[in-house]
């Protein structure tokens, strides 16, 4: 280690002998070497059309960056992949399936849920706006009408009214009513809902663990785990009644489907 330190002051030393003799010998080594700057700002911009520009791209990146997230809020996404992990939670299965499994599924349900709400937007919006028969203000609001339906179809009035209260609206129509309003109380409604049908989904499988521990406390087994024996029997219970049938079935009709 000394002798690394040692060369390093060393080259240091003889690079500042260098530069030095360089500059008394009248020539600079900075004087015909090009200028060399980073901007990560707005610096460079002078006027205020190009600043607005840069904004506005930034803006658009970090939008990018966060659609997906808006975009599977604003669909059933939530409601399937809440159910699906309290599946697997259920069953006391601690990785499988794999997450990238259940999100994969989440998501295929999605697309098959919400086809028609696509196809709506599609028709009424993306089409119109491709012939250049609307305008992108125009477009954005027949896009918004669709999804806008869905979600308060699947949102409790309760939740819907709670942020309508929070931002002080007054009484407005459910068609009229803003995304900002609509969207929160979709979210919250739908975490309910699946946290309902989670319940629903525990309870046989926690009846299985009570009686495999009761019957373990009979027998004086109880330095044996409850796991142990309730997990296969978990598992066997689910392939009989044909679980991931009817837990698809059951999410998919829970959209009105």
């Amino acid at each position: 280690m000394r002798w690394w330190v040692a060369s390093a002051l060393v080259g240091l030393w003889l690079t500042g002998l260098s530069a030095h003799g360089q500059t008394i010998a009248g020539v600079s080594p900075l004087t015909n070497a090009a200028p060399f700057n980073v901007n990560l700002g707005i610096q460079g911009l002078g006027q205020p059309q190009e600043i607005d520009s840069a904004i506005k791209i930034l803006f658009s990146i970090t939008l990018l960056t966060l659609a997906p997230s808006i975009l599977l809020l604003m669909t059933c996404f939530t409601r399937i992949v809440i159910v699906l992990s309290f599946v697997r939670s259920a069953l006391s299965l601690q990785g499988s399936p794999a997450n990238q499994i259940i999100i994969g599924l989440a998501l295929f349900l999605t697309f098959f849920i919400m086809a028609p709400v696509w196809e709506r937007i599609d028709t009424e919006a993306l089409q119109p706006y491709r012939e250049q028969r609307l305008s992108g203000g125009e477009a954005l609001d027949r896009a918004t009408a669709p999804i806008r339906t869905f979600m308060l179809r699947q949102s409790r009035p309760k939740d819907v009214e709670l942020f309508v209260g929070l931002a002080r609206m007054e009484p407005t129509a459910p068609e009229d009513l803003p995304m900002k309003v609509v969207i929160p109380g979709f979210i919250i409604s739908e975490l309910r809902t699946a946290f309902q049908m989670g319940f629903l989904l525990f309870v046989p499988f926690i009846l299985i663990d009570l009686v495999v521990a009761t019957v373990l406390m009979s027998m004086g087994m109880m330095m044996m785990p409850p796991m142990t024996i309730s997990l296969p029997l978990k598992i066997l219970l689910f392939v009989l009644v044909d679980g991931w049938n009817l837990v698809v079935k059951s999410v998919v009709l829970s959209f009105g489907g």
